[in-house]
């Protein structure tokens, strides 16, 4: 059994750079445009929650916040196109690798990919079934976990064949999404804060992950590594 490298497999691993790239540049670009749309009251990006910003119905208090975000439509649709544009990155990367690692990774990208879709159909707000809010913050755990987790392991498997600062890099900024999570409310007022802490780290690693791997494959348009695993 090997393990493909870095140049494995080339057909599908830029593509699955190219996705995850823009994936993270679309979720930006919507959470600014549906930020910036809030005048009354002002979005805060420390103190309000993302979720904020998908709650339909303008005027609603939640835990001390007072929600209006005119184009939540936006916003949630860009929750479930990141699920669903990480799901298909990951999947189109998870070539390099085989066995049990590759598997492990492709569960958790779907894991990752369904959970941000129940995040972006059921709002992060008490209005509505009983179950939407159970939904949404389950779908987000899940979303969060997993995506971290697969940072993790990336950074772990020695078989990629990717370079150290970006192994521990990687591992890093998984744990650190991971240790965001946690921290979530504590103390109040940070919300935004460590949520974005948890969901940036993500977002960060498939950039450089994306542009890693395609500045690897400019340079190495025709290589074929393969380790034993």
């Amino acid at each position: 059994m090997t393990r493909g490298g870095p140049g494995h497999a080339p057909g599908r691993s830029p593509l699955g750079a190219v996705v995850l790239i823009v994936n993270a540049l679309q979720w930006l670009v919507a959470e600014a445009i549906t930020a910036g749309a809030w005048t009354d009251p002002v979005y805060s990006y420390a103190t309000n929650y993302i979720s904020d910003l998908g709650v339909s119905d303008c005027g609603t208090q939640f835990q001390g916040r007072e929600l209006c975000s005119p184009r939540h439509a936006l916003m949630n649709t860009s929750f479930m196109l990141e699920g669903v544009l990480f799901a298909i990155g990951v999947v189109l990367l998870a070539q390099l690798l085989s066995g049990r690692a590759r598997r492990v990774v492709i569960a958790l990208a779907i894991a990752h990919g369904v959970g941000m879709v129940a995040v972006g159909l059921f709002h992060g707000s008490p209005d509505g079934p009983s179950y939407g809010l159970t939904l949404h913050v389950g779908g987000a755990g899940v979303a969060i976990l997993c995506a971290n987790t697969v940072a993790i392991l990336a950074g772990s498997l020695k078989s990629l064949q990717l370079p150290a600062t970006y192994r521990v890099f990687s591992v890093t900024v998984g744990v650190l999404g991971i240790i965001g999570v946690t921290l979530v409310g504590m103390p109040a007022g940070t919300a935004g804060i460590f949520e974005r802490g948890s969901v940036y780290s993500w977002l960060l690693w498939i950039v450089v992950t994306g542009v890693l791997l395609l500045a690897r494959r400019v340079r190495q348009p025709s290589t074929l590594e393969c380790v034993p695993a």
